[in-house]
């Protein structure tokens, strides 16, 4: 899929989870297109601000960093209205946090479970409800939620975020049938084993729960289920982003798609 340059120039991103890993690939590659962004996330302080400034330096936009707790409400619609406030719309809705925990159900901890449906699912109820309204005034709009193979099929000892993941999918068709006639698209990408700090940190726990050397981990688990054998890159997963934010995809919506090098295809 080729892009026209600058596709997005005077239309404002917000990104959710975008300090570090996919939504910050996302959120450059909006950046690239000429739309200001916002990001949005935890992290050292030092490495956001460069990533902010990094992104307004490179590609001659404007980059906020909105430090909302993607677990509490309150704070999602107020990011929103101050988003609105200072770019005048959030045009471009990427909801990418997300959070991860391994372990059997029976030995996982509700609090994790909590959290976890807070940060990767309702979050993005929440971002959506304060959003949409100015999408739908303006009669333009593009919400990307990153969901994940395991919004298709499961994996053992992950079963709070497979929910989650199975629920995004599912809010995002409600809410795209909802949006069809203000010109608003809502879809899903799916991507397989990504690379990320995310990825990365669960290797361990995923060690422990069934007794695998780090190398076996990600041979035996994470690649065996993608047919490719390699990871699917954060700059892939970007590209599929901007490309859904282009005419050439007005007419995609309450898709589900995939980018995980044939993982779901078995």
């Amino acid at each position: 899929m080729t892009v026209s340059s600058k596709t997005l120039s005077s239309k404002t991103a917000l990104v959710t989870g975008s300090t570090s890993g996919i939504g910050l690939a996302i959120a450059r590659a909006l950046a690239a297109q000429g739309a200001n962004v916002v990001l949005n996330g935890f992290g050292d302080a030092a490495a956001i601000e460069s990533a902010r400034a990094g992104i307004e330096s490179e590609f001659g936009v404007k980059a906020l960093y909105e430090g909302a707790d993607m677990t509490k409400p309150d704070e999602i619609a107020a990011m929103v209205r101050e988003v609105e406030g200072a770019f005048g719309s959030v045009d471009v809705l990427v909801n990418n946090a997300g959070i991860q925990f391994v372990s059997p159900v029976d030995e996982f901890p509700p609090e994790k479970w909590e959290q976890i449906i807070a940060i990767n699912l309702s979050s993005a109820f929440y971002t959506m409800r304060a959003a949409i309204p100015g999408m739908k005034a303006r009669g333009w709009g593009r919400i990307i939620n990153t969901a994940s193979a395991h919004s298709i099929v499961a994996s053992p000892f992950k079963s709070a975020y497979v929910a989650a993941k199975h629920g995004i999918a599912g809010l995002s068709k409600a809410t795209a049938l909802e949006l069809a006639p203000h010109k608003v698209t809502v879809n899903c990408i799916s991507p397989g084993y990504v690379w990320t700090p995310l990825v990365e940190a669960q290797i361990p726990d995923t060690m422990k729960a069934r007794g695998l050397t780090q190398e076996q981990v990600i041979q035996d688990v994470m690649l065996k289920a993608q047919p490719t054998k390699e990871f699917v890159t954060v700059d892939q997963v970007a590209a599929l982003a901007v490309f859904l934010c282009t005419d050439a995809a007005s007419q995609i919506t309450g898709a589900n798609l995939s980018m995980d090098g044939g993982w779901t295809a078995q």
